[in-house]
């Protein structure tokens, strides 16, 4: 029997520990982390990755003279103007999954088999102010819905903030490990979230429906998920994150395998 997820939804805030989880399990052997997390040989994709390249792009259109074309440099946030990329208008946050729901297709279309071996790591953030979790779910492809189970590193908006700042890299503002926001951008975006209130119905599942389900008429997936709990930061230490996410892995596979 299969013994590892085909495709773990990690998400949380900013700074919340996805990406140390990520690579926590990059250097974890590969026999244990089967064992202990359900995660085989593994691919990750981001959409800060995709998010970043965008703002870049519109920094060399304006090189050429050309206009910016999704992005601003600068936000507005309680009648303050600061500096700061932000996209013009927030149906680009739900493009950015959609670019994610691509890129897995071309994974499945290179190798039809990957799954066999290989799970896919998928990590992105929301808050309320540009749609929250209920509204970027259900841009999620069917095929995701069907076959994915969701771990959300919990922590409260403060410990957000205060790892943000710390990780912070001014060298390095691409980075996935060392990129953070402005402290006001990412109290417009992400203060408040509707994380709890999505997950009040149901302690293990999410209830989705997508905007583009493949016959055109609603449908409400079930997906599995658990919350990794990080208000003590967790994730900055291996001994740990290590027996956390052990747990929360098992429980995952748990109700998975119902």
């Amino acid at each position: 029997m299969k013994n590892t997820f085909d495709v773990v939804l990690l998400n949380g805030r900013p700074a919340a520990g996805k990406s140390e989880v990520i690579d926590f399990l990059k250097k974890t052997p590969l026999k244990e982390r089967i064992e202990k997390f359900h995660i085989g040989e593994f691919i990750e994709i981001d959409d800060f990755i995709i998010l970043w390249e965008r703002f870049e792009d519109d920094d060399l259109h304006e090189q050429f003279g050309e206009p910016r074309t999704v992005s601003n440099t600068e936000f507005t946030y309680q009648g303050e103007t600061l500096p700061g990329y932000t996209f013009k208008k927030k149906y680009f946050w739900n493009w950015l999954i959609r670019k994610l729901m691509d890129q897995y297709e071309r994974i499945l279309r290179d190798d039809p088999d990957f799954h066999e071996k290989k799970t896919l790591i998928i990590e992105f953030a929301r808050g309320s102010e540009h749609g929250g979790w209920k509204e970027g779910y259900s841009y999620l492809s069917d095929r995701v819905l069907e076959n994915g189970v969701v771990v959300y590193i919990d922590t409260t908006w403060e410990e957000s903030l205060k790892k943000n700042e710390k990780r912070f890299n001014p060298d390095k503002p691409d980075s996935v490990l060392e990129h953070a926001l402005e402290n006001k951008k990412i109290e417009m975006m992400y203060k408040e979230s509707d994380w709890k209130e999505f997950i009040a119905k149901d302690p293990e599942y999410l209830h989705i429906t997508p905007k583009f389900h493949k016959d055109s008429t609603d449908k409400e997936f079930k997906v599995p998920y658990v919350e990794f709990d990080n208000n003590v930061n967790k994730t900055n230490d291996p001994k740990l994150l290590a027996p956390e996410l052990e747990r929360v892995m098992a429980k995952l596979w748990d109700i998975k395998n119902k």
